[in-house]
């Protein structure tokens, strides 16, 4: 999807993990999908709250399917708060906003109409072309978006930084958790399984500030993605972590998603806070007077 660079809408029985993985952390009754688990609420507890670490405000909504546009209009509010703190040379807390979107298509800087194959006046889902950085891609349920609003000005002012960051927090997370080794492609944005892309990146910086950010397809169905070409890259394929554990898009159990989002959304919100040193603090979308 996605590198640096108005957001405009331009038109309205069982399974077993492929052999090729064997996620250790998994436990037996994620990893024997047959029976019914219930799910303990407590797993999601995460304590990454360190007093010596930058503060960085949380909006957790993973579970949530966000209208892009809403947002995107978040995102620009936050962004316009840090201008005017910078302005008064003041200092203010980071934010993180992880989420879902129902189907959409965004078309970044670089977007080109021929990496879209279909009528633009008779599109399957909304399109909307925004400022960040890079090329066509999808958003949909089952793929976590990560938004961070930073202040590289208390981390590191240098863009190459940022986004080797960004990849090292899904490279990480798919380690820790899934034990799935996933790597970069050098003169490539993203996070790659060979030649399939499970993550792709995409930010806008402005005075040091950025927005957009990251998106790992966890459950997502991969079929809207045939209908683009993804990044404008042709001879990459995507891929989603259901399909590399299960060998399939589709055909898992509700409680099965669910528990992957589950643990996605807690790895990745881990390595986020470790890989960016921030003390994370949850809050509500009244919180932040979004």
């Amino acid at each position: 999807m996605f590198s640096t660079g108005s957001c405009s809408l331009l038109t309205p029985s069982s399974y077993k993990i492929k052999s090729n993985y064997s996620p250790s952390s998994l436990s037996s009754s994620f990893a024997i999908c047959s029976e019914t688990v219930p799910f303990d609420d407590s797993r999601r507890i995460i304590h990454v709250n360190d007093a010596s670490k930058r503060r960085c405000e949380c909006l957790n909504l993973y579970k949530e399917l966000i209208p892009y546009k809403q947002a995107w209009e978040w995102q620009k509010s936050l962004v316009q708060r840090r201008y005017s703190l910078i302005e008064k040379e003041e200092d203010s807390s980071d934010t993180v906003i992880v989420l879902q979107h129902p189907s959409v298509y965004t078309l970044g800087t670089g977007s080109l109409e021929e990496h879209m194959n279909f009528d633009m006046d008779n599109a399957p889902f909304e399109v909307y072309r925004t400022e960040r950085g890079g090329e066509v891609t999808y958003h949909g349920p089952g793929q976590i978006v990560v938004y961070p609003i930073l202040n590289l000005r208390h981390h590191q002012m240098d863009l190459h930084w940022y986004l080797r960051s960004l990849e090292e927090v899904v490279i990480r997370a798919l380690s820790s958790s899934f034990s799935i080794k996933a790597s970069r492609i050098e003169g490539l944005t993203g996070v790659w399984i060979g030649n399939e892309k499970i993550a792709a990146i995409g930010i806008r910086a402005s005075r040091w500030v950025t927005y957009h950010g990251l998106a790992v397809n966890v459950t997502a169905n991969l079929s809207p993605f045939k209908h683009i070409v993804p990044c404008g890259i042709k001879d990459k394929e995507v891929t989603s972590l259901k399909q590399l554990l299960y060998g399939t898009e589709t055909d898992t159990s509700e409680v099965i998603d669910s528990m992957l989002i589950d643990m996605a959304y807690e790895s990745l919100i881990r390595e986020f806070s470790e890989v960016f040193q921030v003390s994370l603090d949850f809050k509500f979308v009244t919180d932040l007077n979004l």
